[in-house]
């Protein structure tokens, strides 16, 4: 079956990235707490952390060291607490200090019911990109890549792992999770008489859509197909949590984009790593053709060459 479709978003993991040891340490030390306000007011984990971690520069920032400020919020008028002032988009701007992290960590949570994040309630929890995008969009912000910051941040720290109740694979114990990939492996052998999944084809590549709570390893046993493979096909790590509806290639994506698809506008919540799968495009060949590294954050409204 031949189809030519417009390929979804999927995250790009850290495997291919080189992590900051102070975002690791920030995460080590906050992820708990970002667990309990996910339980408590239903806020995605990744996106706690990965807010965080931006608004604090892994916790670095004076607002943050000493006046617990985890979250950049100004004071506003409903806030009766304590204040200190900085210049950021004007002079003197008034900011919420805190007595603790905690506090602020709490804080934030309650910040996000207002009317105007409403909607991201709406989305599923595991769906951090929608709650970045939203986030923007809602603006709070005035950043036009702070979205695509997120982004970025949840995937080179694998953050999407928290919002599953689990941890990113850099902070399990790696024998244990070595062996657990190698009793996965040792009883998943490959059937080839199983029905296989519908396949498609764009940009001259083969690929399949992904279902609901899907994963490389569930689609590699359907399709006969090595699961490290699959990752490595669609520069994601093994262990991604595949979205409803995503796209996960079947053989190795091209070094440029078709003649038709020159270059890509930049939009809320794209990726380097979700422009590359939206073309068939390999990622390194992505940032090759710009002239980017990996620090690079896509900035909405920029134009990326795609050949």
């Amino acid at each position: 079956m031949i189809v030519m479709l417009g390929l979804g978003c999927m995250a790009l993991g850290a495997a291919s990235s080189i992590r900051n040891s102070n975002f690791e340490a920030y995460v080590r030390k906050h992820y708990t707490e970002a667990l309990k306000q996910m339980e408590r007011h239903q806020i995605p984990a990744s996106i706690k952390m990965a807010q965080g971690l931006l608004e604090t520069g892994a916790g670095q920032s004076t607002l943050a060291r000493e006046h617990h400020n985890h979250f950049g919020i100004k004071c506003h008028r409903s806030w009766q607490g304590k204040r200190t002032f900085r210049t950021d988009d004007l002079p003197d701007e008034c900011f919420r200090s805190y007595r603790s992290w905690q506090e602020s960590y709490e804080d934030h949570s309650q910040f996000l019911k207002a009317p105007r994040y409403r909607r991201l309630f709406t989305l599923r929890y595991d769906d951090y990109q929608g709650w970045a995008r939203g986030l923007q969009q809602a603006g709070y912000a005035t950043n036009k890549g702070y979205a695509n910051k997120l982004i970025k941040i949840i995937d080179d720290y694998e953050l999407y792992a928290l919002d599953r109740g689990r941890l990113p694979s850099w902070m399990r114990n790696e024998t244990t999770n070595t062996s657990s990939k190698a009793n996965r492996r040792a009883k998943k052998e490959v059937s080839y008489d199983k029905p296989m999944r519908p396949s498609y084809v764009s940009y001259g590549l083969l690929y399949v859509l992904a279902d609901q709570g899907d994963s490389f390893d569930k689609v590699a046993e359907d399709m006969g197909i090595s699961a490290k493979k699959l990752a490595r096909y669609n520069d994601a790590p093994l262990d991604y949590p595949l979205q409803e509806g995503e796209v996960v290639y079947l053989q190795n994506k091209h070094r440029k984009a078709t003649a038709e698809h020159t270059t890509h506008i930049i939009r809320i919540g794209d990726s380097m790593h979700s422009i590359a799968q939206l073309y068939g495009i390999k990622l390194k060949s992505l940032y090759n053709l710009n002239d980017k590294d990996e620090d690079y954050v896509p900035v909405e409204g920029e134009v990326l060459r795609l050949r």
